[in-house]
């Protein structure tokens, strides 16, 4: 899945503006202007479109993280990932919104996209473990679909601005 399509169904999921999405990469100390943003979040077909580095998606991801869930002072801030793919995007998509398989599963069947335990956890796995399974782009458009409709329907309606934190039902 592009990293713009995640990047647009977060703003929209949100309820963030561009200058949301470029505070929260601001706050990983990574400078990306608002016109850049913008590209972003355009679609593919659109002029002006620009492909979101995986760098940026990783800085973001991470920056989501920590505005939604707080610093931990006892551990190093992440390293971002050179790479990003579907599996990571999972990974720390269920960190920042305290989600357990059981949710994600939930999530999903909301979507009627069924998916059993043992393969949420094969998705969560490193790697180079002997049971490690890719995590489709399906699967994460449903997960996003489904994360969606449930952040909307919570009775905060999600983050209006940067510094209010999340509740889920």
């Amino acid at each position: 899945m592009l990293n713009n399509d995640v990047l647009r169904s977060l703003r929209y999921m949100l309820k963030m503006n561009n200058d949301h999405l470029v505070d929260i990469l601001s706050s990983m100390e990574m400078a990306i202007p608002a016109v850049q943003m913008a590209n972003f979040v355009k679609k593919e077909e659109e002029p002006g479109f620009v492909a979101c580095p995986d760098v940026v998606m990783g800085y973001f991801l991470d920056g989501l993280i920590i505005r939604l869930r707080g610093t931990d002072q006892d551990r190093p801030a992440p390293k971002p990932e050179r790479r990003i793919n579907n599996n990571i995007i999972l990974k720390k998509l269920r960190v920042a919104f305290s989600l357990k398989t059981t949710d994600i599963a939930e999530i999903l069947a909301s979507q009627d996209f069924r998916v059993s335990q043992p393969e949420l956890s094969a998705m969560l796995r490193a790697p180079d473990h002997k049971n490690y399974r890719e995590c489709g782009d399906q699967l994460l458009r449903y997960f996003l679909k489904g994360l969606t409709a449930r952040i909307r329907q919570a009775p905060s309606g999600g983050l209006t601005t940067p510094s209010h934190s999340l509740k889920i039902k």
